[in-house]
């Protein structure tokens, strides 16, 4: 059960970029333990229609009247220093705090936080653990980074000591939390705009395993050498797992896919024989977070059928390999979150894994120190597509002060050899494939800013 004795003397809580996707579900569940939650958004979305629908007042644009009622104001960290919400509370000297080292307080409500992180897979891989919790009736409080089928949304309000959540390493916010498991799915170069190499990141997550208990569990994947050295860093019990070393204790072997790419593997523990597994979402990746889930699972007790079942329900998180629809001759669409060249490559992998006559790629890059840094990266990626089109950079955060475009993107894909189409227009794009594409191929929208939206220009409306 949650103690709420730290946050009691915050009975209204102002939330500034409410309708994002953690923002609203740390939104829905205060607004369940019974505090007062108002917010703004600069857009109007499905979470903040989601948020009204629940009765939580929210503003599109700024809303003066609830800051200045507001006993403490969260807010995100893409919201300026110079934002004039933030500005009036602090003149009036009511609290404000960043929405990781809110989360952290959240964290600290619970006996049992679990906290999943890496640089990819952390949606997918807290879905996974959620549906196997939920299948072992452990009533978790659950806060993923999509919607989730199984509890219909981005968050979960459960009455055990246990809280599912995912741990971001930008700014190094997850130093926040307070953790008593931790898996760590990988290490990659992203966030390049806040730490300055691979040292940083590194060091970054060594700090973060050195915060658990020495009660608690370390999960790490023994296939990324940069989780090496973690388990050095805790006193905490290490579990881990693996495809290519062998020595992991949990460990995936006769590893097969069927005819919509999923894959079916037995999984040894301690080199023996625990049980065969199927998966209903693609790709090798997949495999390995799934041997993730499987190790921490397994050490809360849940039994193997408990864990079979609970990773056969699950069928992806939203914008994760999301199918869509279709248009015209069966050309199928799938729609991904991916925006890093290791994410790209793994979605690329699993796509070769169905069946289909030629792939469309439309890459929207995010952030433009991320395309500048890794342009050669992203270039090679992309050309594991068989057509390719590029779209204008979403900015986020970012200004572009890095002198960086996306047609120098197709530029460097044009140098591998390769047609890439840089298209800025949506509209245009949608046009272009859908005149182009044959039957059974098969298009992907990718990136993590509004690439998704064309989406719904390419797939066939239902009656």
């Amino acid at each position: 059960m949650a103690n709420l004795e730290e946050l009691e003397k915050y009975r209204k809580i102002h939330m500034i970029g409410i309708g994002g996707v953690s923002m609203s579900g740390i939104a829905e569940i205060l607004n369940h333990w019974g505090f007062s939650v108002t917010g703004s958004d600069a857009a109007q979305s499905e979470y903040t229609d989601d948020l009204i629908s629940h009765g939580i007042p929210v503003i599109i644009g700024h809303d003066m009247e609830n800051v200045r009622r507001a006993d403490l104001v969260v807010y995100t960290a893409a919201i300026s220093q110079e934002d004039p919400e933030l500005v009036e509370a602090r003149k009036l000297y009511i609290p404000t705090i960043e929405r990781g080292d809110f989360l952290g307080l959240l964290t600290k409500v619970f006996n049992d936080t679990i906290c999943i992180s890496g640089t990819h897979g952390k949606t997918t891989t807290t879905s996974m653990i959620s549906s196997c919790f939920l299948e072992g009736k452990l009533d978790p409080t659950i806060q993923v980074g999509a919607f989730l089928k199984q509890i219909n949304g981005n968050y979960r309000l459960g009455n055990s000591e246990y809280f599912i959540i995912e741990a971001c390493e930008y700014v190094e916010s997850f130093l926040k939390f307070y953790p008593k498991t931790e898996l760590i799915l990988n290490i990659d170069n992203d966030h390049l705009d806040y730490f300055k190499d691979m040292d940083h990141v590194i060091l970054a997550f060594k700090k973060y395993v050195k915060l658990l208990p020495a009660n608690g569990l370390l999960v790490i994947n023994s296939d990324d050498p940069n989780c090496s050295t973690l388990a050095k860093c805790t006193e905490a019990k290490t579990v881990t797992f693996g495809i290519k070393n062998q020595n992991a204790n949990f460990v995936a072997r006769n590893i097969t896919f069927n005819k919509n790419g999923f894959p079916t593997f037995d999984v040894y523990y301690n080199n023996t024989f625990y049980k065969t597994i199927s998966l209903s979402v693609t790709g090798m990746h997949n495999v390995l977070n799934a041997l993730g889930c499987i190790g921490v699972c397994h050490m809360y007790g849940l039994n193997k059928e408990q864990i079979k079942n609970g990773l056969l329900k699950f069928s992806g998180a939203h914008r994760r390999f999301e199918y869509v629809g279709e248009f015209g001759n069966h050309v199928s669409v799938y729609d991904d979150y991916g925006h890093h060249p290791t994410e790209i490559r793994a979605t690329a992998a699993a796509m070769k894994n169905k069946s289909y006559n030629k792939s469309w790629v439309i890459f929207q890059p995010h952030t433009y120190s991320r395309t500048k840094q890794l342009l050669s990266d992203f270039a090679k990626a992309l050309t594991l597509f068989d057509n390719i089109i590029i779209t204008d950079i979403y900015a986020a955060r970012e200004k572009n002060t890095y002198n960086i475009s996306a047609k120098d993107l197709a530029d460097e894909i044009q140098k591998l050899g390769r047609k890439a189409n840089y298209i800025a227009d949506f509209n245009e794009i949608a046009s272009f494939v859908k005149s182009h594409a044959l039957n059974n191929d098969i298009v992907l929208t990718l990136g993590a800013g509004t690439v998704t939206n064309i989406k719904d220009l390419l797939v066939d409306k239902k009656d």
